[in-house]
């Protein structure tokens, strides 16, 4: 009968490893002195918080990079400096001696704005003019001939012709003040569109990690997180973002999509000193507290379905059913009959 069980506990060995499970753990011994009939090897039932805790290869920077291109043909007559940090109508770059700027906003220019047009663009486009002081227009979703005036009035700041009309390629909208990450043209290039001009980033320092689909249970916006800098040093964080990344199949591959998680910190004066820098994240994914848990490899398949553990007790042991919760670092959240801290499981060999 006990051999029947021990197979069983092979065969959950099996599938804990297969599950990426941290059975390799040394044992915790206990109860040595068990019956000859019982198992060799035993170990004890713990009450512990149990937390389902990995840990992802992440990089130190700025957050997400974002390249910034020429959406006109023309003469590269100027470029913010690397590690600039630009505001609100201030330029990134100008083409021609004319400025391309950044406003905030989380849709891009796609199109030409003009008197007429409706939509949620244009009233990004009126909540930016009036951030910048301009007034005379209604903050809604309509180009007015009031929302022109302004236009013109901020032109006629930026030394640009007061034609009231926005064009898509005078403008790049970003969620707040952005970094200037590197400089992809020069001084006098001459540029088309679409020609890579520079790359922004954030402008708060920020841990950028690439996981696996299958880890999206991870990457929960808000979740706490724990950064190992390289200098040793443990700083919490907070996950800020989540996006889904596809990347285009290379010489006839299949696409592949992964996530990108953005990591915000809280102890910035922890990460001065620096630029970029590889880094370990810790992710905990669920936590139980005072559960009751046995070693994954005490776990046996039982006949009739479902787990069990051999409990040992009177000088001899006897199987219980158990009903199986969460599994981390080699352990497993168990409940049933009897079940008690301290009790004496055989761990099948």
């Amino acid at each position: 009968m006990r051999a029947r069980y021990l197979v069983g506990g092979v065969a959950v060995l099996a599938v804990a490893a297969a599950a990426g499970l941290a059975v390799g753990l040394p044992k915790l011994s206990g109860g040595e002195e068990a019956a000859a009939a019982g198992p060799a090897e035993t170990a004890t039932v713990t009450r512990q918080t149990l937390s389902d805790t990995e840990t992802k290869s992440g990089t130190l920077g700025y957050g997400t990079e974002h390249t910034v291109g020429a959406r006109s043909a023309g003469t590269v007559t100027w470029l913010a400096a690397e590690n600039a940090v630009i505001g609100r109508g201030k330029p990134l770059f100008r083409i021609d001696d004319q400025p391309v700027v950044l406003l905030y906003g989380a849709l891009p220019a796609y199109r030409q704005l003009r008197n007429g047009v409706e939509g949620a663009d244009v009233k990004q486009l009126e909540q930016n003019l009036q951030a910048l002081g301009y007034d005379g227009f209604t903050v809604d979703r309509e180009f007015t001939s009031s929302t022109a005036s302004a236009v013109r009035e901020w032109q006629e700041d930026l030394g640009l012709p007061e034609t009231g009309v926005v064009e898509p390629g005078r403008i790049v909208f970003a969620g707040g003040q952005v970094r200037v990450d590197a400089l992809s043209a020069s001084v006098g290039d001459l540029v088309q569109p679409g020609t890579p001009i520079l790359t922004r980033s954030g402008v708060d320092r920020a841990v950028v990690v690439e996981l696996e689909v299958a880890d999206e249970r991870l990457a929960e916006v808000g979740a706490a997180v724990e950064v190992e800098l390289p200098d040793g040093k443990r700083v919490p964080g907070k996950v800020g973002r989540v996006q889904t990344v596809i990347a285009p199949g290379v010489n006839g591959a299949d696409p592949t999509t992964n996530l990108e998680v953005t990591v915000s910190l809280a102890a910035k004066e922890a990460v001065q000193g620096f630029h970029q820098a590889a880094v370990d994240v810790d992710f905990t994914a669920e936590t139980r507290e005072s559960v009751l848990t046995v070693p994954v490899a005490a776990l046996l398949a039982l006949a009739e379905g479902g787990y069990g553990v051999e409990v040992v007790e009177g000088g001899g042991s006897r199987i219980v059913a158990v009903q199986t919760g969460l599994f981390a670092a080699g352990r497993v959240e168990v409940s049933g009959d009897g079940l008690a801290e301290g009790t004496v499981v055989g761990m099948p060999s």
